[in-house]
């Protein structure tokens, strides 16, 4: 669905934001893309909605090379942005303006998330709460149905309970013909509702592999032990150890905070355990 190719961009004057990024996003997944404040994620995800154009490189989207936007492109494409403004009409405005703009959408879908989210639909966005507003974007978004959706800092300004709807319903929305990307630096935001992982350092891609390929090659846990060859990052943890090691024992749930922390800091050898695990398992 989408294909980037050694993407280059930089503004004027100014240091370069990405750097000889090659990526791919397909259907039937939904990403999540992590990394530090300033490593680019939003603006990684302004050039996939079409708002920026890179510098250099390739960029397909749904098989089409990308050099300016279409009414195609666009209808089959909704981003909920990390910072926005909304008009201050009645929520049921909004969606009476802007459903037509998008083919599949779906009113009755969006009514009822709004109810998940315990909103009326007669309620004045001017009226609403950041947090509030976000979960009209998000259900405008999800009931949009587009294949493509994007989400830049989604769980920004959600309260816990909400951040919990939130992974409820995008779990429930993903089919094998539906793209989902979710930029975040919240980590733990997305446990348990992720099955790709990028990670963005120093404007590259510094990981990108499914979770599958994650939980066959690093196993996570705890450990009292001083010491141990196999490990390959750990933090300091209540009673111990919290680690990251190569896989020699039962698959592990995967502790996206510790791996994300991993790659920073051990990024050899993270790559090196996942790609000798490949090639033993081929032997």
């Amino acid at each position: 669905m989408i294909h980037f190719k050694n993407i280059r961009f930089y503004y004027p004057k100014g240091k370069t934001i990405l750097d000889d990024i090659s990526l791919d996003f397909v259907p039937g997944n939904i990403y999540g893309v992590f990394g530090k404040n300033g490593e680019g994620k939003s603006t990684l995800m302004k050039i996939v909605a079409g708002l920026l154009f890179p510098k250099s490189g390739k960029y397909h989207v749904m098989g089409e090379a990308m050099s300016r936007n279409t009414v195609k492109y666009l209808q089959h494409m909704f981003i909920v942005p990390e910072d926005f403004e909304l008009p201050g009409i009645k929520i049921s405005s909004y969606e009476h303006i802007n459903s037509p703009f998008y083919p599949e959408f779906s009113r009755e879908q969006f009514y009822e998330l709004l109810k998940e989210f315990k909103l009326s639909p007669d309620e004045k966005i001017s009226t609403l709460s950041f947090g509030q507003k976000k979960k009209v974007l998000i259900a405008f978004g999800v009931a949009t149905n587009t294949k493509l959706l994007l989400m830049d800092e989604p769980t920004n300004g959600l309260d816990i309970p909400s951040k919990s709807q939130f992974r409820k319903i995008m779990a429930s929305v993903v089919d094998q013909g539906k793209c989902v990307v979710i930029s975040t630096h919240q980590i733990r935001d997305l446990h348990s509702l992720i099955n790709h992982i990028v990670i963005l350092d120093q404007s590259k891609v510094a990981f990108d592999q499914p979770l599958s390929t994650i939980s066959e090659c690093l196993w996570f846990g705890k450990t009292r032990r001083d010491s141990n060859e196999s490990i390959i990052y750990s933090e300091a943890s209540f009673g111990g150890k919290t680690i990251l090691s190569r896989q020699d024992k039962d698959e592990t749930e995967v502790d996206l905070e510790l791996l994300f922390n991993a790659v920073l800091n051990e990024p050899v050898r993270i790559s090196n355990a996942i790609k000798n695990t490949h090639h033993d398992s081929a032997v």
